[in-house]
């Protein structure tokens, strides 16, 4: 493997990249009703509102066929598009650069670098996300009892966009993906009451723009997935671009240029 791939490597890659698998997953995720105000102001053009404003969390970690061990998380909308239902992603974290990569140059996942962390001990799981020292998400749940194993499916919207050359726009439109998974659970356990759930926004992660207003769920699980991936339309530069900027850390408040006021 070099910095130029063989006809054998390109074509081993590509088959690879065709099906992605997270195996071994160990996963906390909660559900909460939010402000559909925000909800819409959040939500790139292309997608819209579900039919309720429902924010998702999900912290957990996971093996790989691709990118080695990981642990990650995220924030997602109930949103839809021309009749198709998913979860729009609206950030998401990663342990480790390789899957944070593999994400955000693939799918268009607005992946970047922090600590996540999941314990779980007889009845109780818990996690969290941190970044520049808060944390963003935090689960808690005392579980109940195991529904056994089952098969499903899920599907998550994402935008690719690059940012032009000359830091004036996008270099082209962006591309709406539709990333689809397999999912095989060996264990499901809900939460047995209602659940801590906390979000929390800083100047470059703003996660409490989408505030919890009721706590509608909890789960923990055990399982394997496979994930594809396609586009499904574009979004034209001009109109992305705020979305596109607000994905990244706010560059004016990191100038060490300059000495502090």
């Amino acid at each position: 493997m070099g910095f130029v791939k063989t006809d054998a490597e390109v074509a081993a890659l590509r088959e690879l990249l065709r099906e992605a698998r997270f195996v071994g997953g160990e996963m906390l995720s909660a559900s909460y009703r939010t402000d559909p105000t925000a909800v819409a102001a959040v939500l790139p053009p292309g997608l819209e509102p579900a039919a309720e404003p429902v924010a998702r969390l999900v912290v957990g970690r996971w093996r790989s066929n691709c990118v080695g061990d990981f642990a990650g998380g995220a924030l997602y909308l109930d949103s839809r598009r021309d009749g198709v239902e998913a979860t729009y992603v609206v950030s998401m974290f990663m342990d480790r650069d390789v899957p944070a990569f593999f994400g955000r140059d693939l799918y268009g996942e607005p992946k970047k670098i922090a600590r996540v962390s999941l314990f779980r001990q007889a009845d109780r799981a818990s996690g969290f996300i941190e970044r520049d020292g808060v944390r963003l998400i935090e689960v808690d749940a005392r579980l109940g009892a195991d529904r056994g194993p089952s098969s499903g499916t899920s599907a998550d919207f994402n935008v690719k966009a690059t940012l032009a050359a000359d830091g004036q726009g996008l270099e082209h439109d962006a591309t709406i993906t539709l990333a689809q998974y397999r999912a095989e659970t060996v264990v499901d356990r809900p939460a047995a009451g209602t659940p801590l759930v906390r979000v929390r926004g800083t100047a470059h992660d703003p996660l409490d723009q989408l505030p919890v207003l009721e706590v509608l769920g909890a789960a923990y699980r055990e399982g394997d997935m496979a994930a594809t991936c396609r586009a499904i339309g574009t979004i034209p530069a001009e109109q992305f671009l705020p979305y596109a900027l607000g994905r990244h850390d706010d560059y004016t408040l990191l100038d060490t240029e300059r000495p502090a006021a």
